[in-house]
């Protein structure tokens, strides 16, 4: 790997990143294309069901594609989508070499575009700044290898882990330069999922309001249904979707459907919905990112079952005391037993700190 190489990969992996939050279910892909060392063309996917990366690299490269290299953060696809395929846009450009940060994990694709343009005569590397490309495409890639969304825990307390005061008061514990970034995530990911208990305590709307984004789909996990259909997270047109136990009253829950809102309904385990389930069914609905971002309860379960892959937790320079915890019971006796975080990381936002990471189990959830 060359300096100049990594140099231009990582001004593709920037390219690709101006298309977070508007082409999920599919990937965020850059692409640039340079000859004698030197750019002349570059793209990124910008628009679910426009154009690709490669493809508007290749219009602003016109001509000066020829006998050019082309990175690109993700394998050329290799069927027809919503477009057409890539790779014949690839192989009419007259490039030379492809340099690719990794391979597209999609059934539809798994290597072939790269076989293809190698059985077409074009040097092909594949694995360039790859672990950063994983990174960025972590959404899209758990959601084609395993059938699932990322999952990300949000939560925002005092230092000492407390999210609501004992009356139940949370409005607001982190500022505003933490909400902003909480708005901008929520623009970003594909649903948002909160419990029964945010909804009666808070009736939030977890619409995005601080910047300028999409609104992500709501759902409501809720086994016992305590929550009112008049509820403003339910408003009629905005398509959420209440996740419920099959044994709650098919009255209460028509009362959901006539406004609107979809009603997922599954079956019980111990008291509670296997979250497996509900994530499966989003999955299949092209949500490739789901976060979840209250309360106590809803959190507990999802770390409880390991479904959770990172966390973000934003927490204000203040001490509570008594008050309601960030997390319900967790079952843990001992402390081989916790759930930590890898690659653990600190940002300043205002006053606030964020830490992010990677959940790390220390056994199955059986």
């Amino acid at each position: 790997m060359s300096s100049a190489d990594a140099a231009f990969m990582r001004r593709a992996l920037r390219l690709a990143e101006r298309g977070r939050g508007k082409v999920s279910p599919n990937p965020l892909v850059g692409a640039v294309v340079v000859r004698r060392g030197r750019v002349v063309g570059e793209g990124a996917h910008l628009e679910l069901g426009g154009h690709h990366a490669e493809v508007n690299a290749f219009a602003a490269a016109g001509e000066r594609a020829r006998e050019a290299t082309l990175f690109v953060t993700l394998e050329p696809c290799a069927h027809q989508g919503r477009t057409p395929p890539c790779i014949d846009t690839v192989l009419r450009s007259g490039v030379r070499r492809l340099v690719c940060a990794m391979e597209d994990p999609d059934e539809r694709v798994r290597g072939e575009g790269l076989a293809r343009l190698r059985e077409a005569g074009l040097d092909v590397e594949v694995g360039l700044l790859g672990a950063k490309a994983e990174r960025q495409n972590a959404a899209y890639l758990k959601h084609r290898r395993s059938g699932l969304p990322l999952v990300i825990l949000k939560l925002a307390q005092t230092l000492d882990g407390r999210i609501a005061t004992v009356s139940g008061e949370s409005r607001w514990i982190t500022g505003a330069a933490s909400r902003r970034h909480v708005h901008r995530w929520r623009s970003w990911v594909d649903g948002i999922a909160v419990g029964a208990g945010t909804v009666l305590a808070d009736d939030p709307r977890l619409t995005v309001r601080h910047v300028r984004g999409r609104n992500p789909r709501r759902l409501v996990v809720d086994g016992r249904l305590r929550v009112s259909p008049e509820a403003r997270i339910f408003h009629p047109g905005d398509g959420a979707i209440l996740v419920t136990s099959r044994e709650t009253p098919k009255r209460k829950r028509a009362a959901f459907t006539a406004g609107g809102t979809a009603v997922w309904t599954f079956s019980e385990r111990d008291g509670s919905i296997d979250l497996k389930k509900p994530l499966v069914r989003a999955a299949r609905e092209g949500m490739t990112s789901l976060l979840i971002e209250g309360g106590p309860q809803l959190a507990a379960s999802a770390l409880r079952q390991q479904v959770v892959d990172q966390v973000m937790i934003y927490v204000a320079p203040a001490l509570m005391g008594e008050g309601m915890g960030a997390i319900g019971d967790l079952g843990v006796q001992l402390p081989s037993e916790v759930v930590r975080l890898e690659g653990a990381r600190i940002q300043r936002l205002g006053a606030d700190f964020l830490i992010t990471g990677e959940v790390s189990y220390s056994c199955s959830p059986d």
